[in-house]
């Protein structure tokens, strides 16, 4: 003979202890979306106005009278290590995307968006910050600061 018992159905507390957790997790996974799809879609917009950071949570607006263009420079993180990010005091720092406020090496507060150290434009600012910025055509790039900010 073979009898067959069931459990007893557990209380709605089960429930209610899997949907904080689903819920974080979900959340999780919404940022982890957000940031890689940021990490793809920043775009820098120069005009007269100035530089347009767009695509990330920390994209803003710096006035062309702001830019110290003549100070801005191709640097190589992987070779200079004074301009290496040393401290995230607000931003996302992982493996190959850097974005948000930072300290570097030489004591600077910058503002990063880097995803290849090794083609960074360094541009300082009058606002008491520098701005370090993976561009697919460094030299451009900066003759197009330049003009603007002349």
């Amino acid at each position: 003979m073979n009898e067959v018992f069931p459990i007893i159905p557990a209380s709605g507390k089960v429930f209610w202890l899997l949907t904080p957790i689903a819920s974080l997790l979900l959340v999780l996974l919404g940022l982890v979306g957000y940031i890689n799809h940021s990490s793809r879609n920043v775009r820098f917009q120069i005009s007269r106005e100035g530089l347009r950071i767009r695509g990330d949570i920390y994209g803003r607006m710096v006035p062309a009278g702001s830019l110290i263009s003549v100070e801005s420079k191709q640097i190589d993180l992987r070779k200079d290590a004074s301009y290496r990010p040393r401290l995230r005091t607000n931003g996302i720092g992982l493996p190959g995307y850097q974005s948000g406020w930072f300290r570097l090496h030489n004591g600077e507060k910058a503002l990063l968006f880097l995803t290849d150290a090794s083609r960074v434009v360094y541009i300082p600012t009058r606002n008491g910050y520098s701005l370090l910025l993976s561009v697919d055509n460094p030299e451009l790039f900066m003759q197009a600061i330049r003009r603007i900010s002349n």
